[in-house]
């Protein structure tokens, strides 16, 4: 006969079906590692981007290297022939365009949290008690509510994807795949979103970038000219070739900056954002009882409300960690990690749904 070999068993440890691996696994992940969304996280979870960050390091390479060249080949010449104030005023320019370019990029740009499961069931049987029926394969009609701001019928739609009724002002990005509070647009060129928590940081480096990019073409051009005058034109283009480089980046590029600043600065001054303004939302053309419910009827009050005042906080937490019992992770087909919500079926008639109660609006 062989011999029987018993284990010791430990009672007082974790159950059968749980590994004391997947306990501690699961009591240290945090809701960035399972974001629903299509972001990047670094630092842990300290940084959101997008998940298309190409563009963004192509920002950051042109702004560097033709800065770089500006101080190398122009700043010691102007600084001797005209005043050394040159590539101070240059560096401070720099640094808050770059401070600024980080802060947008890098920042949370008003995400709103999706439903969880047990609000999209609560939903469903809100649903079947309004419809008198609980068939499964149902699906109803796209939901809207409407709320009136300041005279003004806004409409509430339903997001499919986030379960939620979105708030006024905030829209789905299809690149992100998230709602974003106060949606403005989606720019590769930050390599994020732009909304409601970093619409300021975005207008500031704009704005700064455009009087980067004029003070560098200037100064360039300024260069030139006194090299033309003790050495000709050609002999001062071979002296400092750099600056040809700096003033086609500069030309090329501060037509469209400048543009996009100015476009910014009348979206500030009439409370709209780029998805209303290109949407018409508030134009007269869709009737004379139609205006925007947001301004306040004055310019400088609309700047305030947009540049001034405290940041609101992030209301996704993505450094928080993830309770077990109260979230769960699913990893659906695409390759996206799950996290608070479900998403839709492949069966189109099944859906969970589910709006959120919204404060304030």
């Amino acid at each position: 006969m062989k011999e029987c070999g018993y284990s010791e068993i430990n009672t007082c440890g974790t159950s059968p079906m749980e590994s004391p691996h997947m306990k501690k696994k699961a009591t240290v992940r945090r809701k960035w590692e399972v974001f629903p969304g299509r972001n990047r996280f670094y630092c842990d979870g300290r940084v959101m981007m997008a998940r298309q960050t190409g563009v963004f390091y192509l920002t950051m390479i042109l702004i560097l290297v033709t800065s770089g060249l500006f101080f190398a080949f122009d700043c010691p010449y102007l600084a001797v022939k005209i005043t050394p104030a040159i590539p101070v005023i240059g560096g401070v320019l720099v640094f808050f365009v770059m401070g600024t370019l980080l802060r947008t990029s890098f920042s949370d740009p008003g995400v709103l949290p999706r439903a969880t499961p047990d609000e999209a069931a609560d939903l469903e049987r809100q649903i079947d008690v309004a419809n008198g029926s609980t068939s499964g394969g149902y699906r109803p009609p796209p939901r809207t509510k409407e709320v009136v701001i300041n005279g003004q019928t806004v409409k509430l739609k339903y997001c499919f994807t986030c379960k939620i009724f979105r708030p006024p002002r905030a829209s789905h990005c299809s690149l992100c795949d998230n709602c974003v509070e106060r949606f403005d647009h989606h720019c590769p060129w930050v390599g994020n979103c732009v909304g409601k928590r970093n619409y300021r940081f975005f207008y500031m480096f704009i704005l700064s970038l455009s009087f980067l990019t004029v003070f560098i073409f200037a100064f360039v051009i300024t260069h030139v000219i006194l090299r033309s005058q003790q050495s000709g034109f050609l002999n001062a283009l071979k002296d400092s070739p750099a600056s040809v480089l700096e003033a086609v980046v500069c030309f090329f590029s501060v037509w469209s900056i400048v543009g996009l600043s100015g476009f910014h600065t009348y979206l500030i001054s009439s409370n709209q954002t780029t998805n209303e303004d290109i949407k018409g939302s508030w134009s007269s053309k869709r009737g004379k009882e139609n205006y925007n419910p947001y301004s306040y009827g004055n310019i400088f009050k609309n700047c305030c409300a947009a540049l001034c005042g405290p940041v609101n906080p992030s209301l996704i937490d993505r450094r928080g960690f993830v309770q077990a019992d109260t979230a769960q992770a699913v990893s659906p087909s695409n390759g996206l990690t799950m996290y608070g919500s479900t998403q839709s079926q492949s069966n189109m008639g099944q859906i969970h749904e589910t709006p959120v109660l919204l404060e304030n609006y």
